[in-house]
């Protein structure tokens, strides 16, 4: 049962939330495992978070998430996540369903936004996953701010 009034993420404090939490840290899985906790218990809309680390040329492997199971391999070829990792563009998906070759890791998702993830040197190093059980969940706005946070948290 979902709650009258939602929380929906406040990004002008996660991401000081954020900056504060990883000041310092290299450990790119250590930096996943924190945004991933942070963003996911952020906003309601988000039913399972988290990262697809690149692990050789053309895979993601299943990284630090929240939420039931994610898949554990996904070709770049394959689904929104590999869409996201092939082409370096974030993907906003409004109903999974419509998506060629959407991976259903969760039966209960409805939507989903998936951004690349960019090290300082501009090479796409995973990508971030968000599920949502609501169908056209995500907007514009969600995807520049997340960007943001990426951006902050892994291209330094």
């Amino acid at each position: 049962m979902k709650m009258q009034n939602p929380t929906m993420a406040d990004y002008a404090t996660l991401a000081k939330t954020i900056a504060s939490l990883t000041e310092g840290e290299t450990d790119m899985v250590a930096l996943m495992a924190t945004v991933a906790c942070e963003l996911h218990h952020s906003d309601d809309r988000f039913d399972w978070t988290g990262f697809y680390r690149v692990t050789e040329p053309g895979l993601l492997k299943i990284g630090p998430y929240q939420g039931g199971h994610g898949c554990l391999v996904i070709p770049f070829e394959r689904g929104v996540c590999g869409a996201a990792a092939r082409t370096g563009e974030v993907q906003l998906v409004p109903d999974v369903d419509a998506f060629p070759g959407h991976i259903a890791c969760a039966s209960s998702t409805r939507s989903e936004i998936v951004l690349p993830v960019r090290n300082a040197s501009g090479e796409i190093i995973a990508v971030l996953d968000i599920d949502s059980d609501q169908p056209d969940a995500f907007t514009e706005e969600d995807s520049v701010a997340l960007d943001a946070i990426l951006t902050a948290t892994f291209a330094r």
